[in-house]
């Protein structure tokens, strides 16, 4: 998987591409979390549009990121989710937590 974070004006962009899984814990976090000390960012969006597989525990580092930015009076939106990626954030009732554009 590759990760990649951008700043556009107020929003923090984090790409993602490939598998969403425990083993990219290290690179996810390493592009989050300058994204969430930039005074500048005041929404992250995860764009999961080339992702093409996450499980459990790349749902957990959502919810870390959620509860981060929470704590920074950040939001955090989820963007182009299509296929077997959307069907598991719907199964986790994640368009509860989170605005799925």
């Amino acid at each position: 998987m590759l990760v990649h974070g951008k700043v556009d004006g107020r929003k923090g962009i984090i790409s993602l591409s490939g598998r969403f899984d425990f083993n990219r814990h290290r690179e996810f976090r390493g592009v989050c979390d300058p994204l969430l000390e930039n005074q500048e960012v005041g929404v992250l969006q995860v764009d999961l549009g080339q992702v093409d597989y996450m499980d459990s525990s790349a749902l957990g580092m959502l919810l870390m990121l959620r509860d981060k930015a929470l704590a920074g009076k950040k939001t955090v939106e989820l963007v182009n989710v299509r296929g077997a990626v959307k069907q598991v954030l719907e199964i986790a009732n994640f368009g509860k937590l989170f605005p799925i554009l």
